[in-house]
Order: C-alpha cells, then sequence, then structure tokens
C-alpha cells in the first residue's frame, strides 16, 4: 500500500518528459497556461498524481479539465490562491496513464487579475515521453473558437466562465479528427478590424505576434503575456481563421466611443440595411493584412479561412479578401471553408453553438483540411 511518504515533488523544471501545449513563455517555474485549450501533458506511470496550481482573478475564475488517456474524468473552478489538486489515485502503478490539465476558458482580457499557473506535480512513479503527433495545427477566431457556450443549457444567458469549454469545442475535435497537435489564439466578441461593439482596438490581429497580448495590467505583463511570440519555434501546418462573425455584428451594434479622446467609430448600414461600401472596403483590407501577417509568420503552412455557424453574412467580403491577397501575392496555399449553421438541434448556451454544432463544424473542417494536406 503505498505511503504519502512515496509521493515525491517534482518542480515543472525537473520534469524531462513534460509537454506544453498552448502559446506561453519559455518560463516553467511556474508554468502559465494563457489561452483556451493551454495545457501541460504527462505520461505517467504510477498511482497516484497531484499537480499544484496557483490562480488569481477579480471577476472571471479560471477553469480546467482533466483529460485521462483521452477521456474527460474531471472539470472545475480553480479559486483564488494556490493549492494542490488531486489528478488521479489508487490507479495501477504498472500502466502509463497520458494526463493532460487543461485550461478550459479563454484569456479574459476583460480581468487584468486573470491568471492560471502550475508550479508542480507530485507523483510516486516515473514520467515517460509524450510524442508529438504527425500535425500541427493553429486555430484564430472569437467566441465560438474559445467555445463560449459550447457546455451549459440552452437557456443559460450570463456572461461567465462557466460555460467556456475547451473541450466541447470544434478546435480539439478538429485535432483530434487530424491526429494533430493546436494551439487556440481566440477571444469573446473581438474581429479582424473591429468588436461587435465597434471597438477598433479590440482585433486579434493587432496581438497575434504577441504571448497572449491582448492580456491587460502588470500583472499579466509581468508573466510574459505580452512578450513577442516566437512563431518558429512550433511551426503549424494548418493554420485556421475562424474571424468575421463579430465584424458582422458591428454593422447593427451601436457606435463606439473612445473614452479618452472621445472619437467614434462604427461601421454604418445603408438606409436599406445593406453594408456601407467604405467600411466594407475597411473590413476587407484588414482581412487581407492579416492574411500578410500570418503568411509572414507562417511560411508554409496551408491556410484555412473558416466562417459561419452564426451565419455567413460577411462571406462575400472575406472571399473579395482572401482573392485579393492571392492575386497580390501569387499564394495558393489559402482557401475557404464553410462551416455548418447553428439551428434549433445544435444550439448551446448564450445562443452560441452547443456541442453538437461544434462536431458538425469539425467534420467539415477536417475534411476540408485532410483534403489539403493529402495534395502536399
Amino acid at each position: 500500500m503505498r505511503t504519502d511518504e512515496q509521493l515525491r515533488v517534482h518542480a515543472l523544471t525537473e520534469i524531462e518528459n513534460l509537454k506544453i501545449h498552448g502559446r506561453t513563455t519559455g518560463r516553467r517555474s511556474p508554468l502559465t497556461l494563457f489561452w483556451t485549450g493551454s495545457a501541460m501533458e504527462l505520461n505517467a506511470k504510477g498511482t497516484e498524481l497531484w499537480v499544484e496550481v496557483e490562480a488569481h482573478y477579480s471577476s472571471y475564475e479560471p477553469w480546467i479539465s482533466i483529460v485521462i488517456n483521452g477521456a474527460a474524468v474531471s472539470r472545475q473552478m480553480v479559486t483564488d490562491g494556490r493549492r494542490w489538486i488531486c489528478v488521479f489515485r489508487g490507479m495501477n502503478g504498472d500502466t502509463v496513464k497520458n494526463v493532460r490539465i487543461i485550461k478550459d476558458m479563454q484569456a479574459m482580457s476583460g480581468d487584468p487579475q486573470c491568471s492560471l499557473q502550475v508550479h508542480a506535480v507530485r507523483f510516486d512513479g516515473e514520467f515517460l515521453p509524450v510524442e508529438d503527433k504527425p500535425c500541427k495545427v493553429e486555430f484564430i477566431g472569437d467566441s465560438i473558437t474559445s467555445g463560449e457556450g459550447a457546455i451549459g443549457a440552452q437557456q443559460e444567458a450570463d456572461w461567465i466562465p462557466m460555460w467556456f469549454s475547451a473541450l466541447d469545442n470544434y478546435t480539439a475535435m478538429t485535432a483530434d479528427a487530424l491526429n494533430a497537435d493546436y494551439r487556440v489564439v481566440s477571444q469573446s466578441g473581438w474581429g479582424v478590424l473591429t468588436s461587435w461593439d465597434n471597438n477598433p482596438y479590440n482585433n486579434i490581429p493587432a496581438y497575434y505576434e504577441q504571448v497572449c497580448g491582448l492580456l491587460k495590467g502588470a500583472d499579466n505583463e509581468a508573466l510574459g503575456a505580452h512578450e513577442p511570440y516566437d512563431c518558429e519555434a512550433w511551426r503549424p501546418d494548418v493554420v485556421v481563421v475562424n474571424l468575421g462573425t463579430n465584424d458582422g455584428g458591428a454593422f447593427h451594434s451601436p457606435e463606439w466611443r473612445n473614452p479618452s479622446t472621445g472619437k467614434t467609430h462604427k461601421q454604418r448600414l445603408n438606409e436599406y440595411g445593406s453594408y456601407n461600401e467604405e467600411d466594407l472596403t475597411a473590413f476587407e483590407a484588414a482581412a487581407e493584412q492579416f492574411l500578410v501577417k500570418l503568411r509572414r509568420n507562417n511560411r508554409d503552412a496551408h491556410i484555412v479561412w473558416a466562417y459561419g455557424m452564426l451565419g455567413t453574412p460577411m462571406l462575400p467580403a472575406i472571399s473579395r479578401a482572401v482573392d485579393a491577397y492571392s492575386k497580390q501575392s501569387g499564394d495558393r496555399k489559402v482557401t475557404i471553408c464553410e462551416l455548418p449553421n447553428m439551428t434549433e438541434a445544435t444550439v448551446g448556451a448564450r445562443s452560441h453553438p452547443g456541442k453538437l454544432g461544434h462536431q458538425q463544424a469539425a467534420e467539415a473542417l477536417a475534411g476540408h483540411i485532410q483534403r489539403l494536406l493529402s495534395r502536399t
């Protein structure tokens, strides 16, 4: 029978066979998990495993999921402070357990104090190597890609971390179908040019080249969120962009006023409800420039602009932007994948796609990517 004395504390810096998922800094003492789907992965041969985590927040608490041998076995809120969480105990010490501790909600740009870190593990066995998968995919998006509403009952309307899921999410499902490692860069409400409420500062392209630059506050800056991201250290085979939904919503939202300057910003509708051509052109230019930035940082990757799930009003503009970029650059590795629209049967919490909606999107997207990869 194992005793507590047999459990040894390992700092993450001591574990050679530790695999880290998601954008982060090079620091492991402690390891900061910034984005949704970020994780630490171990192949653990022993009977009992604990993980030491530290969380801070003022409004939005972090959530984690624990996956053992591909099955989600635990999901929990991580309350403020530093503590040990039991991952498993009483298991067969002669078998190897693949373990992932996953950040189950997005980086919270609206909470400068929100952070999640892993300090150490406590274990009575040995850690074996974790192999890399044959394919790498990076996903870039908004609330859909963050898994907002992918978990929870349809009537849930509160905007809280509980209703985010990194697992009931087309990103994880697509990666599973492709046998791929993956990373996510996403933020609810944000777009290519502007957020849903017309804030031009809330756009993903502005922060793409940082570790997690959209996080605010001195605490997150000290953790390395604003550091340049080394795109060469993890080179995806495919980059999926799922943006445009909030840019379309901005046309139907009130103007945004800068509290510092008083200047306003608005994506305008014409008298009979069509999109203002000048504003639509601005969106297309932003999308085209983002493709330039993506190619500069991902020289060999297929770039897939995936769009849909909550309607496709911006699809013509996205198509024009992709076409203009391809003609200007000669880049033929950029394609568009239209995702299945959400229905009454696939809606989840907060009027967002639920698990079934994400499964349908993953099936369409994985098929599209498989066809691309089969040609190379």
